[in-house]
């Protein structure tokens, strides 16, 4: 194969593969590919670009000695060994910036739906109910917002909430001196102890790995809304069941899993799936806070600029 030969595991907007055709890249377009088939055909091609589904692991890093580059369709880089990729010479281009407002809409209507008990209440209309009562909602408004984590997702959260007549606390161990007129910046035990609403925007990293334990629960204010649209590990899901169960946490929004599908996951994690299954306080979703039709395009842009940008 050329040595300019790019393949494409994931569906992407048709700008994408034009751009990189436009460039001089010879495009493998194969959306559908499955993780097995991309690590055999991988050692053909000059560059990648993956999703969630086609994670690339240190074995099959060291097996594609002509890979240049990898495109991540997104943001979370815990699919890549960057080690690896570094080790090798490999760059590693993604596109946080696409989907941040898609990730932070999102996680605001599971809120809405949550606060509201839409699910429910759509669910016994359509059964031929009329239960006004039992789906009385909670209001936004007075409440104290966390966002844990400030980068492109967290700060697309807090420009939400203009208008709401919400207080928005912000902590990021990485970044100082984000705060403005919307969000206070804050320490972790303050965002704990005062939110009545925590919402995680965090990589998945060995610091952040079930970030979200016991104790972390335990510090927090009772009967806080939980909401996870960045990665399932970045919580202990046996930790938050026994929390929502508690009462110590009121309601979750996830997203995300630690296994994805679930049915994917060994017997202690399907025991915790399925109590949350049957929790009217929980809403859930398969992992689409970022997949919309807009950030399939903005994804798109970002990704093909910064191929541009360092081509070679």
């Amino acid at each position: 194969m050329a040595t300019k030969d790019i393949l494409v595991t994931d569906y992407v907007h048709p700008i994408l593969i034009d751009g990189l055709r436009g460039l001089g890249y010879s495009t493998t377009y194969a959306p559908e590919m499955s993780r097995t088939e991309m690590e055999s055909l991988l050692h053909h091609y000059r560059g990648v670009i993956i999703n969630t589904r086609c994670a690339l692991g240190r074995d099959a890093l060291l097996s594609a000695p002509s890979l240049r580059w990898i495109g991540r369709l997104g943001s979370g880089l815990d699919i890549i060994d960057l080690e690896a990729a570094s080790e090798m010479n490999i760059r590693v281009l993604s596109a946080p910036e696409g989907n941040a407002t898609a990730v932070a809409e999102h996680a605001l209507g599971m809120l809405l739906a949550l606060m509201n008990k839409l699910i429910s209440a759509d669910q016994s209309v359509r059964e031929g109910s009329w239960l006004r009562e039992q789906h009385r909602g909670r209001e936004l408004s007075g409440k104290t917002i966390g966002i844990i984590g400030f980068g492109n997702n967290g700060s697309a959260l807090g420009r939400l909430w203009h208008g709401w007549n919400v207080r928005v606390l912000a902590y990021d161990k990485y970044l100082t001196a984000y705060g403005n007129d919307s969000v206070q910046e804050t320490d972790l035990a303050t965002l704990q102890h005062e939110s009545d609403i925590i919402s995680l925007h965090i990589p998945l990293t060995r610091e952040t790995y079930q970030m979200v334990n016991e104790e972390f629960i335990s510090a927090c204010k009772s009967g806080f809304i939980l909401i996870n649209t960045s990665r399932g590990n970045n919580l202990d899901l046996g930790a938050v069941v026994a929390g929502l169960r508690s009462g110590q946490i009121g309601g979750a929004c996830l997203d995300v899993l630690p296994f994805e599908p679930p049915d994917k996951g060994p017997v202690s994690f399907a025991d915790s799936f399925q109590q949350l299954c049957h929790m009217d306080q929980v809403v859930l979703s398969p992992h689409i806070a970022g997949w919309t039709v807009e950030s399939k395009r903005k994804i798109a842009e970002v990704l093909l600029e910064k191929i541009k940008q360092c081509e070679w």
